[in-house]
């Protein structure tokens, strides 16, 4: 059998599982159903906010379903009558047994990881957080415990020096499409051979990925230099590194930074700011210096250092805390 003979149910949300849906439909793969979150309310004026999925999908006439809970005896009798051979998901939520148990073939899911490493909800930001030199997607048959299925493939890409998550994003959005189709193709044409996770030798342990939160992204300036840079690479640009910045009199703003470089500059304590006030910005840190190069003050757009110095005066009479 070819997967495009496949009845395939697509399950995602955000612009990185559109790639992967976009892929399906342009390669004339049968879809015959989209499962994405319900719409929210966002921004000032509470307007319901479609996700990136249901947005594209609408786009292509397919049909849509956006359950509240996914053990609901409504979603469960349309989502069976859709009578899918085999589940997709990419970056939506973990499902229940009965969801995942009821196509014939199974279901499988995208992570933006090398399994088993950086199981969780924010695989991207940690690695690079981590300093990780390489990261990948891969794709895994769903089981019982979150991300512990056994892998079917796996896509290494190289990390570099400079690369934000942002960038990392964009090229596994990519990478990982054309992952989903190989993996639909060899499932449904037999040729695979589920891997179990545990049989992956991981040097040094196993790293995870929580979710995300605001304290997590605050800067701590007594830490290295590196660490705090790959802090606000795997942040960048969302959710952002940010730090606060006190005045000799108490006053504190919140910066958010999307970019910073290692700088050099002399021996003062950490926290301490240097700038001629037109064209750079540096922050000590516990060992060098780093110059801040793309930013955002509270309630401000976000801009490079030049554009901030130039309507933000005195700046070396605040201190980094």
């Amino acid at each position: 059998m070819k997967g495009k003979e496949l009845r395939i149910v697509f399950m995602g949300t955000p612009d990185f599982a559109v790639a992967s849906l976009k892929a399906l439909v342009n390669g004339g793969y049968n879809v015959v159903g989209v499962i994405t979150a319900p719409d929210k309310p966002a921004g000032r004026g509470q307007k319901l906010n479609e996700p990136a999925v249901k947005q594209y999908a609408a786009s292509k006439g397919l049909k849509i379903l956006q359950p509240e809970k996914l053990k609901k005896t409504d979603f469960l009798t349309e989502l069976k009558s859709l009578k899918a051979d085999i589940q997709i998901v990419v970056a939506f939520r973990m499902l229940p047994e009965v969801v995942w148990n009821m196509p014939r073939l199974g279901t499988f899911n995208l992570h933006g990881s090398l399994l088993p490493q950086y199981r969780g909800a924010a695989p991207l930001n940690w690695a690079i957080i981590n300093g990780e030199k390489e990261t990948g997607v891969t794709t895994f048959l769903l089981d019982h415990e979150i991300d512990t299925g056994k892998i079917l493939f796996r896509e290494k890409i190289s990390v570099n020096e400079n690369d934000t998550v942002g960038d990392i994003h964009d090229k596994l959005m990519g990478i990982g499409a054309q992952l989903v189709l190989k993996t639909v193709d060899s499932i449904a044409e037999g040729n695979i051979s589920p891997l179990n996770q545990e049989s992956i030798e991981s040097e040094g342990g196993l790293k995870h990925a929580p979710k995300i939160f605001r304290e997590d992204c605050k800067i701590n300036w007594l830490k290295p230099a590196r660490e705090i840079r790959n802090l606000i690479r795997g942040l960048s640009p969302y959710p952002t590194a940010w730090t606060e910045l006190a005045d000799e009199k108490g006053q504190v703003q919140t910066l958010k930074i999307f970019f910073a470089d290692f700088a050099e500059g002399p021996e003062l304590p950490v926290g301490n700011i240097l700038s001629d006030g037109k064209t750079f910005l540096k922050i000590k840190a516990t060992d060098v210096w780093l110059s801040i190069t793309d930013l955002q003050i509270a309630g401000k757009k976000r801009m490079n250092a030049t554009d901030f110095l130039r309507g933000f005066h005195e700046i070396e009479k605040y201190k980094a805390i």
